[in-house]
């Protein structure tokens, strides 16, 4: 039988069993001493907390000097309440305690903002250069499935070394806020061809920072994520929606053309602004809104609320129920890489 011995004579360390917030006492870990003698007044670190003995407590709840190896201990000191599994290291000086546990806090801290950051083309060639991104998940919908099918075909053909195009989901229809829940878990971007996001779904996309790609013409996509994936992408305009109107009835006027009478949900609908008509979150057109009017007077713009007559550029096919959106490009200035 090998009669193994843990050597009292050093510096101790440990394990940490259990820890909890004492209001008396502030943070206290029960810990077991594996090798070396914990002693009243050392300077120690546990995992990202540090601290030093103030007092120690055996398994009958009596003060003690001294812990040897196979004992546990009650300790007062920490400066925070540690992780039950966490090793217990005693180190020579509290300052130095102190500069290993800031490091680790601000390791964990990057760590997890990595976590939480979404991944997004403009930003993706230069995590690709890090490795932080291996693989590019993306969710695919539109409004015929030829158009999926084509896509699907050329971002495959995408995939490098450097980075895999992992295609997650792919459907008909407008984008949900299922499909920027299952963006943001698993850290994808969504690709739209002639569809768009309800308000919802672009709400919680804005809150959760998950990138939507909308299209119209399928090559803009491919060139936009080759470019992505080579470091080449350069956004130069950014679209900022305005506003939703729903539509609630329609005015066939001679000379004039169709005008949907609607409400204004979200935001507001500016005159002269482009105009986005969904049916079921499929774009049916964009153009722009060439007339807006309240009751009888032209008016520049109409606010969440408020019903208004609104006439589209060289457009007449409205229905009933569809939403009209109003947005603008704005310019964005082009970064250096």
């Amino acid at each position: 039988v090998l009669e193994l011995r843990a050597n009292p004579d050093k510096s101790a360390r440990g394990v940490i069993i259990e820890s909890k917030l004492d209001k008396g006492r502030g943070p206290v870990a029960t810990l077991l001493v594996q090798e070396g003698t914990l002693r009243t007044g050392d300077a120690f670190l546990a995992g990202s907390h540090y601290g030093r003995v103030r007092a120690m407590l055996n398994d009958k709840s009596q003060k003690i000097e001294e812990a040897r190896p196979s004992t546990p201990v009650e300790v007062v000191g920490f400066t925070d309440i540690p992780e039950a599994g966490e090793m217990f290291i005693v180190v020579s000086e509290e300052r130095m305690a102190k500069q290993i546990s800031l490091h680790r806090q601000e390791k964990i801290r990057e760590k997890e903002l990595s976590k939480l950051s979404k991944v997004s083309l403009e930003e993706l060639y230069d995590k690709i250069k890090k490795g932080e991104v291996k693989e590019l998940n993306v969710i695919i919908k539109a409004d015929v499935q030829g158009s999926i099918e084509a896509v699907k075909e050329a971002l495959k053909k995408l995939s490098a070394e450097e980075v895999k195009v992992n295609i997650l989901h792919d459907a008909v229809g407008g984008i949900t806020e299922t499909d920027v829940n299952l963006a943001s878990a698993s850290n994808a971007i969504i690709i739209g061809f002639n569809v768009r996001p309800g308000t919802k779904a672009q709400s919680l996309a804005e809150q959760e920072q998950v990138d939507i790609r909308t299209y119209s013409v399928i090559y803009d996509a491919i060139t936009d994520i080759k470019n992505a994936l080579e470091g080449l992408l350069e956004p130069t305009y950014k679209e900022h929606i305005l506003g939703r109107a729903q539509v609630i009835q329609v005015f066939n006027i001679k000379k004039v053309g169709t005008v949907a009478g609607s409400v204004v949900t979200d935001g507001k609908v500016v005159k002269g602004s482009h105009a986005r008509l969904m049916r079921d979150n499929v774009v049916v057109y964009d153009g722009r809104i060439s007339s807006l009017r309240r009751f009888k007077d032209d008016t520049k713009d109409c606010s969440q609320g408020l019903e208004c007559g609104i006439g589209i550029e060289n457009f007449n096919d409205i229905k009933l129920g569809d939403i009209i959106e109003s947005y603008e490009m704005e310019e964005v200035q082009s970064r250096l890489t």
